[in-house]
């Protein structure tokens, strides 16, 4: 393979040796990404994931030789950040989770705009502010949050927590939230 051409750039000559690729090493990789997942929807998805990676990318691969590891590893670590989004965002069935789920009055949901919430969410104690918005605005992690404000994991919790609080109660105590009603003219 030739490391200086790009597959998104010269397409028929990429598309051959791309070919090769995957017929030389799709096998190999199935039965890794199969040890890895035991599934084989899933199994397939992170090769069909490796290859289209190696097609965006593998042009920046400067020893041909070297593309069995390269694929192996991006595999790997396509694996690895599966499992990490499945442990931070775990697929329940709705009927699992009514009992965790708030009471929202009907009305409120009709009322809330995302703006007008953000900018509620400025109106919460600062402490308090930054882990709710790392939390529900960035996406990050208990332990991500721990270490960004260099407190323990049951402060974190405990912020999110009063944070929400203090913000439900801002909405609650609000009129329609980011709608304007339009005034009745006198």
């Amino acid at each position: 393979m030739d490391s200086g051409i790009s597959y998104e750039q010269d397409g028929r000559q990429g598309e051959s040796e791309l070919g090769k690729l995957v017929d030389l090493h799709y096998g190999p990789l199935y039965r890794f990404a199969m040890s890895l997942t035991r599934n084989e929807s899933d199994a397939g998805d992170l090769v069909q994931d490796t290859f289209f990676t190696f097609a965006t990318k593998g042009h920046q691969l400067r020893d041909p030789a070297k593309a069995k590891p390269w694929l192996f590893t991006t595999l790997h670590r396509r694996f690895l950040e599966r499992q990490r989004r499945t442990t931070r965002f775990p697929h329940l069935e709705i009927s699992e989770t009514i009992p965790d789920l708030p009471f929202v009055e009907p009305g409120l949901v009709d009322r809330l705009d995302g703006q007008a919430l953000v900018g509620m969410l400025a109106q919460v104690e600062p402490r308090l502010q930054a882990a709710v918005a790392l939390f529900y605005l960035e996406d990050y992690s208990y332990n991500e949050i721990a270490a960004i404000l260099d407190v323990p994991l049951g402060t974190v919790k405990s912020r999110i927590a009063r944070g929400l609080a203090q913000l439900k109660e801002l909405v609650a105590h609000s009129g329609p939230v980011g709608h304007t009603t339009p005034k009745e003219p006198s």
